[in-house]
């Protein structure tokens, strides 16, 4: 298990969209500090840019100025290849919409970035998938399985190349209450045994008391 001794930094990041000829403006010089090992559960209106932020956090979306720094590395001033690399190795990441290939297994979902990142997984796919509760399930395909198996699956995915953080957008919010529940609990588990940094997304208020921080967007800006 690797060790994540630093914290993911933001300083005064920006992010505006242009829609209908009209500048909204989604963040207004965002500063964060989450230290290693943090679960910070990020809420906030609909359209607010919760998942905007997650996304400038997790290098999946540029910001318009400012920057993002993981395990002391900037995503931003380097280059794109260099930033899906940092992603790769240093981060794992939950979805909504869980986003498994249809056409592979779940023990092949869940040894994909380890592939990419150029190593086979398969040893450690198996054991994650049965410490997700999974192991009778490795051959089925996502259509296979129901929605709290899928979610788990992506979670089994999200620590195969061991990241120091793992990124959730709104992880449940495709899940009945007692499924998605199940669900939080389960990454809140995970993350917790191997002390990794976890930054979640979500609408849900009471998940969101689960966490060791809660921040709230509003106005383009955090509150806690």
């Amino acid at each position: 298990m690797s060790a994540n001794t630093q914290p993911l930094i933001a300083r005064d990041v920006h992010r505006h969209y242009r829609l209908s000829g009209k500048d909204l403006h989604v963040l207004r010089g965002v500063n964060l500090v989450v230290e290693p090992g943090q679960r910070v559960f990020l809420c906030g209106a609909s359209g607010a840019g919760k998942t905007t932020l997650l996304y400038v956090l997790g290098g999946l979306e540029r910001p318009d100025s400012g920057d993002v720094q993981v395990l002391g590395q900037s995503l931003y001033h380097i280059a794109p290849k260099k930033r899906a690399e940092a992603r790769n190795r240093t981060m794992g990441f939950v979805f909504q919409h869980y986003f498994l290939l249809p056409e592979l297994t779940a023990l092949e979902n869940v040894m994909l970035p380890a592939m990419i990142g150029g190593t086979k997984g398969e040893k450690r796919a198996r054991e994650l998938l049965d410490r997700v509760g999974l192991s009778g399930r490795l051959d089925h395909l996502p259509t296979e399985l129901s929605g709290g198996e899928q979610q788990r699956v992506a979670i089994a995915r999200s620590i195969i190349n061991d990241p120091a953080i793992i990124f959730a957008d709104e992880p449940t919010g495709n899940l009945d209450a007692t499924t998605g529940a199940g669900v939080i609990d389960m990454l809140m588990s995970v993350v917790s045994e191997d002390k990794k940094t976890l930054i979640v997304v979500t609408h849900d208020q009471s998940l969101a008391q689960k966490g060791d921080r809660k921040l709230i967007i509003k106005d383009g800006g955090l509150v806690e």
